[in-house]
C-alpha cells in the first residue's frame, strides 16, 4: 500500500517512489487507445526493438543486464504489452534510443499495433536531449486540458482497492478466489462521471501554493520535509467520491500517534522485516550487479560522498513467480517481448533517430571521468536522506565540456 509520508526515515525514503502493483493494476483496465505513455524507467526488453549494438557500443555497462534481460522495469513492459500506446517515452538510463516494436494481434480481426519508443539523453551540453516529434490531435478538440472519462470511471470502481498500511495487498485475478476481478469501466460508468461533470471535461485552473517559493538569497539546506494535504488533490477526491490517499495517511498516523503506538510499531516493522517493503521476489539488493550507469543519480544511501554511482533493481530470472506475492501476474514477461536481432533497427526507427548519430566519443572517457557531487550532509544531524544533485554546477564547469 501507500503509507509513506514526510518525515521519512531511513526505510521509507526508499520505498516512497517503488511502483505499486495497485498502480499496475488501474493502469490495465484501461481499454480505449492511448497515444502517449511516459515513465521513469524504460519497459524491460525494449532494446531488442531498436538497435542493441549501438546502444551497449554508447553503454557498455548495460550489457550484463540486456543479455540477463533484466535492464528496465517488469512492470512498464507489461503495460506496454498490454495497453499498445502509440509513443512510448521514458527516461532514466541517459542515453537516446529509439525502438518499433510490433505488438501481437489478439484475434485475426484486430489490426496489429505497433508502438514507437524513445529514450532521451541527460539534458546537459552536447548531449541528445531533445526532439520534436508531431503528434495528431483532433482539430475540433480544445485546447485546454481535460480530464479523461473513462480513467475516471477505472479510478471510481477501484477506489475500495486502496490500501494505506505496509501491508501486502494482492489485487484480484482470474483465479476463482475473487467474486470480482474486472474493474474496467463500462459505457454506463463513463457516461455516468459525463453526467456528474455536466459534460465539461475541462480540468480547473485551481492551483493553490502549498510551500514557500524557493529564494536563492535564504537556502535552507536542513530543512525537514513536512506531510501537506493538497488542496486541489482533495477538491478533485471529493468531487468523484475518491479516497484521498495523502489525507488517510495522515489520519492513520494521528490516530496512531493517540494511541502513543506508532512510533513502536514502525521500529518493531522494521526490526522484524529489516524493511518496510513487503515481501517480494525482486531482488532489492542490487549491490552485485555490474551495471552501474556513472550518468545516473540517486539517493545516497550512507549519507557519505562517495563516488555517485547505481543500478538498476533487478529480478532473479532464476526462480519461478510466487504467486502468493503482489504482482501476481507481472513476473511473466509476454513472449512477444522476448525476442529480436542484435542489430534489429525498423526503418521506422529512422524517424525518431534521424536527428542524432551516435555519440560513442563522448560517452567514451565517460566511465574515466571523475564524478562530481553538490552539497551533503556537513553537520549530519538530521538523520534524513538528502537528494543529492550534481546538475547544478555543471553549466559553470569548464572541465565537463572539455572532457566531452
Amino acid at each position: 500500500g501507500h503509507f509513506e509520508c514526510p518525515p521519512y526515515n531511513q526505510q521509507t525514503i526508499r520505498s516512497a517512489y517503488h511502483v505499486r502493483n495497485i498502480e499496475v493494476f488501474k493502469l490495465k483496465q484501461l481499454k480505449r487507445p492511448i497515444d502517449i505513455f511516459m515513465s521513469h524507467d524504460w519497459p524491460r526488453s525494449i532494446y531488442h526493438y531498436g538497435n542493441k549494438k549501438q546502444l551497449l557500443k554508447m553503454k557498455s555497462f548495460f550489457r550484463q543486464e540486456v543479455e540477463s534481460n533484466t535492464l528496465g522495469s517488469p512492470a512498464a513492459s507489461e503495460l506496454l504489452q498490454h495497453l499498445k500506446p502509440t509513443y512510448w517515452f521514458s527516461a532514466h538510463l541517459h542515453v537516446k534510443f529509439a525502438a518499433f516494436m510490433q505488438h501481437q494481434a489478439n484475434s485475426k480481426e484486430e489490426l496489429p499495433k505497433a508502438t514507437k519508443f524513445l529514450a532521451l539523453d541527460k539534458c546537459l551540453p552536447h548531449r541528445d536531449f531533445l526532439q520534436i516529434i508531431d503528434v495528431e490531435h483532433d482539430p475540433n478538440a480544445g485546447d485546454s486540458l481535460e480530464y479523461d472519462a473513462e480513467w475516471i470511471a477505472v479510478l471510481k470502481a477501484t477506489n475500495s482497492l486502496v490500501n494505506v498500511t505496509q501491508s501486502s495487498w494482492n489485487m484480484p485475478e482470474k483465479n476463482g478466489l475473487h467474486a470480482k476481478w474486472d474493474y474496467s469501466a463500462t459505457e454506463e460508468a463513463i457516461k455516468e462521471v459525463l453526467e456528474e461533470l455536466n459534460h465539461n471535461l475541462k480540468i480547473p485552473c485551481n492551483f493553490t501554493l502549498t510551500a514557500a517559493c524557493y529564494d536563492p538569497s535564504k537556502p535552507q539546506k536542513h530543512m525537514e520535509p513536512v506531510h501537506t494535504i493538497n488542496p486541489q488533490t482533495t477538491e478533485f477526491c471529493a468531487q468523484f467520491g475518491l479516497t484521498d490517499i495523502n489525507d488517510r495517511i495522515q489520519q492513520a498516523k494521528e490516530e496512531s500517534s493517540v494511541r502513543g503506538e506508532y512510533e513502536e510499531e514502525e521500529e518493531e516493522d522494521m526490526d522484524s522485516t529489516g524493511s518496510a517493503e513487503e515481501p517480494s521476489e525482486y531482488n532489492t539488493d542490487n549491490s552485485g550487479l555490474s551495471s552501474i550507469n556513472p550518468d545516473e543519480i540517486m539517493l545516497d544511501e550512507e549519507g557519505g560522498d562517495e563516488d555517485l554511482s547505481t543500478c538498476s533493481v533487478d529480478p532473479s530470472p532464476d526462480h519461478p513467480p510466487d504467486f502468493s506475492a503482489s504482482f501476481s501476474d507481472i513476473r511473466i514477461m509476454p513472449d512477444s517481448m522476448a525476442v529480436s536481432s542484435d542489430d534489429a533497427m525498423d526503418s521506422t526507427n529512422e524517424e525518431l533517430e534521424k536527428s542524432g548519430g551516435n555519440k560513442q566519443a563522448e560517452e567514451k572517457s565517460l566511465n574515466e571521468r571523475p564524478l562530481k557531487r553538490i552539497g551533503g550532509n556537513e553537520n549530519g544531524n538530521s538523520g534524513i536522506k538528502k537528494i543529492k544533485r550534481r546538475n547544478q554546477a555543471i553549466y559553470a564547469a569548464d572541465d565537463e565540456d572539455k572532457t566531452e
